[in-house]
């Protein structure tokens, strides 16, 4: 795959967006969430980067943020940050899925089976 600049955006951006909600709001729920996220997103990036293969943690961690930020959009339905970060959580997700999907000899190791 090389390098994973989309993953390695995405954890910028979602480590930012914690910084920016304890700086905007004082949480520091969204802080350290934002950090953790970020982090794993940056972890799983570098993973991507090194072997293809190794997908489970960005797909993890986007799907969790997809999930847990799509509930806060429906909520709220305030597109900041909410609605911002399942959208982009759901690209990610998507991204990772349709690279495996598309993936030279994944269809072929399936069609020995």
């Amino acid at each position: 795959m090389g390098f994973d600049l989309v993953g390695y955006g995405y954890a910028v951006l979602v480590a930012s967006g914690g910084i920016i909600g304890f700086v905007k709001a004082g949480s520091i729920a969204s802080l350290v969430a934002g950090l953790l996220f970020g982090v794993l997103a940056g972890v799983g990036a570098y993973r991507m980067s090194q072997n293809s293969d190794n997908f489970w943690v960005s797909l993890g961690t986007s799907g969790t943020l997809a999930a847990v930020m799509g509930v806060r959009f429906l909520n709220s339905w305030k597109f900041l940050p909410a609605g911002l970060m399942a959208g982009t959580s759901v690209l990610v997700f998507v991204r990772i899925c349709v690279c495996l999907l598309c993936k030279p000899g994944r269809r072929d190791r399936a069609k020995r089976s």
